[in-house]
């Protein structure tokens, strides 16, 4: 639940009125916003950042592995918004038995490139990416080697 000060923040007071369900918690620190996005609501919410928002550049997307904990992994998007010089920041969380998210490739044509680093690293599916595959390690390479569990002296 948003913390009643922080829905009261325009960006969030915005995606609150679009869809109440996007939005699943978020926090404001040292003056830079960060919330936490349902994954099912992700594309639809990157769409109406983009469009009704002007969050029109997609800076970078990453992941971290909180391995052992569940949810497992978070998916996270910079996002600027250059004509009100404001960053955003989103994060989704995954659980390990399902570790995927829909692309927002159609939304950011950026987000090719940056997509397939997550998978190749973390082993992250980004469900209707039209060209998932390894972008940094080799085609026969095994497994994701920035996953917490992944063994330190890589796979024999």
């Amino acid at each position: 639940m948003i913390a009643p000060q922080l829905a009261q923040a325009p960006e969030v007071a915005a995606i609150l009125e679009w869809n109440a369900d996007a939005v699943v918690d978020g926090k404001l620190d040292h003056g830079q916003l960060t919330l936490i996005v349902a994954p099912h609501r992700l594309e639809s919410l990157c769409e109406f950042l983009k469009a009704r928002r002007g969050y029109d550049f997609l800076s970078d997307i990453t992941a971290v592995d909180w391995y052992p904990a569940e949810p497992r992994f978070e998916v996270i998007y910079h996002l600027r918004c250059y004509e009100r010089k404001q960053l955003l920041r989103l994060k989704c969380r995954l659980g390990s038995d399902r570790a995927e998210i829909a692309s927002v490739r159609p939304v950011w044509r950026a987000a090719d490139w940056y997509e397939r680093e997550v998978f190749d690293l973390f082993g992250i599916r980004f469900t209707g990416h039209p060209d998932l595959r390894r972008i940094l390690m080799p085609e026969e390479w095994e497994g994701h080697p920035l996953r917490k569990d992944y063994p330190v002296t890589g796979h024999r």
